[in-house]
């Protein structure tokens, strides 16, 4: 690695920022050779440890009526799915309290949940006024597109 100083350019960071605003990304990286650019905002990256699951018969019962549930939500009108593959996170970082739980009152543009993926923090927002009544997620665990997340009255 050289001995020279990478040099700020503002202009790509103001580019790059823009961007952000235009796609609703938290987080662009650039990379030329050695250099890197990163501009991020308003999320936060958490490191976690995979989840390991224990085939006990009550966690594979439990299992078993929550996709049941996550079926029969599919079709419900209030039911939010992930726009994206990826690992969801029910708060904005260990140890402090999730975004929602059953029973809370959420506003069109809250942030729900996020969902990680390819290193990028993606807020995902109440698509409308609601009441929780159902989550169907567990925080840190993988979903895939098009799963529902939780369901709004």
């Amino acid at each position: 690695m050289s001995d020279k100083k990478f040099p700020i350019d503002s202009d790509a960071i103001r580019t790059l920022a823009g961007l952000l605003d235009e796609t609703g990304l938290t987080e662009i990286e650039l990379e030329d050779g050695d250099r890197k650019l990163r501009v991020s905002r308003g999320g936060t990256i958490m490191a976690t440890a995979p989840a390991i699951a224990h085939g006990t018969p009550a966690v594979m019962a439990a299992d078993a009526a929550a996709e049941a549930r996550a079926e029969g939500d599919v079709d419900h009108p209030g039911a939010v799915k992930s726009p994206m593959v990826g690992t969801v996170y029910t708060a904005p970082e260990p140890g402090v309290a999730a975004y929602v739980k059953v029973g809370d009152t959420v506003s069109e543009g809250d942030t729900l949940v996020i969902i990680e993926a390819m290193k990028v923090m993606n807020p995902i927002r109440a698509p409308r006024g609601g009441r929780v009544v159902r989550l169907l997620i567990e925080n840190g665990s993988p979903v895939e597109y098009g799963q529902v997340l939780l369901v709004l009255d």
